[in-house]
């Protein structure tokens, strides 16, 4: 029991420690919690150990992941995708599959088993690190965010048979008819029941215990909603995350759907920072320093082409950039790999040093992957420049304007009234729609996130006669003000404020001017009140 505590305690504090170090260089906390278990591991010599419970808790933070992707997949949503979902994620699947089958076969000269179960193991990217950086940056409203999450979501989908495959390998007396069929049978059941039966249950669950008031009685009932439907679907022969992506699809449709999505926001985040650290676990650095050569170039090597494909694949109906970034983003092999080669081992189709050598690839690929991802803007625009892409943009060129931060209700009224005076303006904004909104009224607006130093100096933030914030959330409005400061310690920041709390925690930047909404809507509200009366 000491040990166990011991551990946590080193577990939480290591994570700690490491992710604020990566934090101050830019680098993504998932290297922090990888990192943290792979010194954990050899501290208590969970490296040696085959930790079940871990593995399990850490899966359903993907699990979590695909909740919430399914909450802002409603089926409308979907039938809309079906060109990006079913044919990009296809095509890049099966032609990922052939490519590094024939490396793996004719080149490298492995066995025809070995190679079909890299192929299909490699041809997968990882959702976990992916979609949780395109969720966060809302680059997941972008172009090449919704072709990602399509090819993503398919390739999630593709886990199901590609499993079934691994068992039929192994099997000589399974037939692959019975296999199929059993396949469709399960998966028509479990929609047909997730739609019909499962839809008014949740419906009634969540309208009950939303009616009761009791906020840990309805984030219970999300909880069970969440485990049932992947308790289900792998009973069923299916992933776990199947079934809670299902699941959210059907809350999507629900007035509860944003409430579900914030209350779950850091469990989710906190069970995908166990599966990274699970992750960490399964790092052999012995092993790897051995054979740092041959694992770095077969990471390469499949990199390179697995990005030729999805290029070429995206590149059909999109521009470069869109492809460009798509690629990058998926070019990685991802965490159901591990899944894979687990099974694979298992069944004794691949050796157990192959096992160990190709989760060793995929280990360093997922590592790899968050500095991939969190330069994508720049890495792409060596292939083409887009008009919203702010981080790589020309600088606009011009002095004592004002950069008006968001445009959202707010940000489209400070917008008119600035217009409406002839004040020249810049709109920055994280929502892409809102930046083609503000174009397509005649606006100069860039997508970008005004924390950056590259959309800073973009913009002329320091020529700039003000900038005023108009964002909701006050994470972001600190962030921004900080970034402005440290850019400029002179600029001219004005900052609206909801409440009284807010102006306390933001009272150690007294450079930012604030402005109180309920004080000017009151003063606004008492004149109306006094002119009405005269």
């Amino acid at each position: 029991m000491e040990n166990l505590l011991l551990a946590i305690f080193l577990t939480l504090s290591l994570a700690t420690v490491i992710s604020i170090i990566l934090k101050r260089f830019g680098i993504s906390h998932i290297i922090g919690y990888i990192l943290t278990g792979t010194v954990i591991s050899y501290i208590f010599g969970f490296n040696r150990l085959n930790i079940d419970s871990l593995n399990l808790i850490g899966e359903f933070g993907i699990v979590f992941l695909m909740f919430t992707i399914g909450l802002e997949l409603s089926l409308h949503k979907i039938r809309k995708m079906k060109d990006i979902l079913l044919t990009n994620g296809l095509l890049q699947v099966m032609l990922s599959v052939i490519v590094i089958f024939v490396l793996s076969f004719y080149i490298f000269d492995l066995d025809f088993n070995t190679s079909v179960i890299i192929s299909l193991a490699f041809s997968l990217s990882s959702t976990a690190i992916v979609l949780t950086y395109l969720k966060k940056s809302k680059d997941i409203l972008t172009p090449y965010g919704q072709k990602t999450m399509g090819i993503l979501i398919f390739q999630d989908l593709a886990v199901i048979p590609i499993l079934l495959l691994i068992t039929f390998l192994s099997n000589d007396d399974l037939s692959i008819s019975e296999v199929l069929i059993k396949t469709v049978v399960s998966a028509i059941v479990i929609v047909t029941f997730m739609f019909t039966v499962g839809e008014k249950l949740v419906n009634t669950l969540l309208k009950f215990s939303a009616n009761t008031q009791l906020e840990e009685l309805f984030l219970g009932s999300i909880f069970a909603i969440v485990i049932g439907a992947s308790l289900l679907a792998h009973e069923m022969g299916f992933t776990y995350s199947l079934g809670a992506f299902i699941a959210g699809m059907i809350i999507a449709d629900t007035n509860y759907n944003v409430k579900v999505e914030s209350d779950i926001a850091s469990y989710k985040d906190l069970l995908l920072g166990i599966f990274f650290f699970s992750v960490g676990t399964k790092i052999d650095v012995l092993y790897f320093m051995e054979n740092i050569h041959i694992i770095i170039a077969i990471f390469i090597l499949v990199m390179l082409f697995k990005s030729i494909v999805i290029y070429g694949i995206i590149r059909r109906k999109s521009d470069k950039n869109t492809s460009a970034k798509t690629a990058l983003a998926l070019a990685q092999v991802g965490e159901f790999s591990f899944a894979i080669f687990a099974l694979a081992g298992s069944q004794r189709l691949i050796s157990e040093e192959m096992a160990s050598f190709l989760i060793l690839v995929s280990v360093i690929s997922m590592i790899l992957t968050p500095f991939v991802v969190n330069h994508i803007y720049k890495l792409s625009s060596y292939f083409e420049k887009e008009f919203y892409e702010s981080d790589v943009i020309t600088p606009i060129g011009q002095k004592d304007h004002i950069v008006v931060a968001g445009f959202s209700r707010l940000g489209r009224k400070v917008a008119a009234d600035l217009k409406e005076k002839g004040i020249a303006f810049v709109i920055i904004s994280d929502n892409l729609k809102h930046v083609l909104l503000a174009r397509k009224v005649g606006y100069m607006a860039y997508f970008g996130h005004l924390n950056k130093l590259p959309v800073l100096e973009s913009l002329m933030v320091d020529e700039a006669k003000s900038v005023i914030i108009t964002v909701s959330r006050e994470h972001d409005k600190r962030l921004i003000s900080e970034a402005i400061l440290n850019f400029s310690n002179d600029a001219n920041i004005i900052m609206k404020i909801d409440s009284i709390e807010e102006r306390k925690h933001l009272k150690d930047l007294p450079q930012v001017e604030l402005v109180d909404a309920s004080h000017e809507i009151s003063m606004l509200l008492v004149d109306r009140a006094v002119k009405s009366k005269t």
